[in-house]
């Protein structure tokens, strides 16, 4: 048994009352449990030492008897609680610092047909287009995971009288296993901790119930999903063998990018190419949008880099009633490969354009030199 003092073990005073104590050792426990520690072979011991100084410290007699005598009142069967060592059921412990946590430590808790397990959840990337995350769709997929086996249908066995209450745990599924001063709670190594056992396994499966299959699934994708939401389907997920409940299947989505348009959130975004003339002088421009063609205004003097908004012409998020917007950003595209009768024209046009002393037809440039100036003042 640890030397060390028990108080000093938990890190509380000696006046501690017993939420502290709790709250010490289950702060520990959870810092120390060799199940947390795999690779640290000292951990098992600090969490052993933990422990004990807990089941004495946490009982009135026995941490009356502590304060009185220390390590002596639990050596030779000495102590009015009738010593320290041996009794002790370590779930129970676990039970009273931890409630209804569960299975804290991968260990099953509680009795009365073992642990609850469940097949392994799945997990499908699927691509859509823009139009088809917005809109909602089918998707047929095919993958290949564990199933229940057609042999036994999932049994494990052809006939249920072959299935038996297994003889290790007697069909609680956990077996008890003495370490040391104390008891721990373990699935039964002979049944999985399903509690039951197969005499004439089938012959397909070898008694586990599931067996590789192809299969095909039609998944309804619901409209406004975005690039990264999942979908679950429900118990389509790993078989999880005789009397076990499937697990989940996840379909997570992959947006494909679009040639016009990108997606945040329930707005829409694009680019809107416009001449000089047509960004000087105003026009009306047609775009694209996901429910069909709208027009726009161009605004005499737009600027490259303006923002346009097309009310309700954007995306339904998933949850939501809510429609977002289209995005419009101009951009003002320069001429290219112009012939000299154009070039000319354009050296004439900016002749005029020079004697504009006040910047009054470029507001961007007057705004520019503008803060050069300040900046070398």
């Amino acid at each position: 048994m640890s030397k060390r003092d028990f108080y000093e073990v938990l890190g509380v005073s000696k006046t501690a009352d017993s939420k502290e104590i709790k709250r010490a050792y289950r702060k520990l426990a959870m810092k120390y449990h060799p199940d947390r520690n795999s690779d640290d072979p000292d951990s098992e011991e600090k969490f052993k030492e933990a422990s004990m100084a807990y089941e004495v410290l946490s009982d009135e007699d026995k941490r009356s008897a502590y304060d009185r005598m220390g390590h002596a009142a639990f050596e030779n069967g000495m102590g009015g609680a009738g010593g320290f060592g041996g009794g002790g059921n370590f779930q129970d412990i676990f039970g009273d610092i931890f409630g209804n946590f569960g299975d804290i430590f991968g260990q099953a808790r509680g009795g009365g047909g073992g642990r609850t397990r469940r097949g392994s959840d799945l997990r499908y990337v699927i691509e859509l287009t823009l139009e088809e995350a917005v809109r909602g769709c089918k998707k047929e997929i095919s993958f290949t995971a564990p199933a229940p086996c057609n042999t036994c249908d999932g049994k494990g066995a052809k006939d249920a009288s072959d299935i038996v209450t297994c003889q290790t745990c007697h069909g609680q599924g956990q077996v008890r296993v003495q370490q040391g001063f104390f008891a721990v709670q373990q699935t039964c190594p002979q049944c999985g901790g399903s509690g039951k056992q197969i005499k004439n396994p089938c012959p397909d499966c070898h008694g586990n119930g599931v067996k590789d299959k192809s299969r095909n699934l039609e998944v309804s994708i619901p409209a406004g999903v975005d690039d990264g939401d999942r979908v679950r389907l429900a118990g389509e997920g790993e078989a999880g063998g005789a009397g076990v409940q499937n697990g989940d299947l996840y379909v997570e989505v992959r947006v494909k990018p679009h040639e016009v348009f990108t997606r945040q959130g329930a707005d829409l975004y694009m680019d809107v190419p416009v001449s000089i003339t047509d960004a000087a002088l105003g026009k009306e421009v047609e775009i694209p949008t996901l429910d069909g063609k709208v027009n726009i205004k161009i605004a005499e003097g737009t600027q490259s880099g303006k923002l346009l908004r097309v009310r309700g012409k954007g995306v339904t998020p998933v949850r939501t009633t809510m429609k977002g917007d289209l995005i419009c950003r101009v951009i003002i595209e320069t001429p290219v490969n112009l012939t000299r009768e154009q070039k000319d024209l354009l050296r004439q046009f900016q002749d005029t354009l020079d004697g504009d002393s006040n910047h009054k037809q470029s507001p961007h440039k007057k705004s520019f030199f503008k803060k050069i100036g300040d900046l070398f003042d």
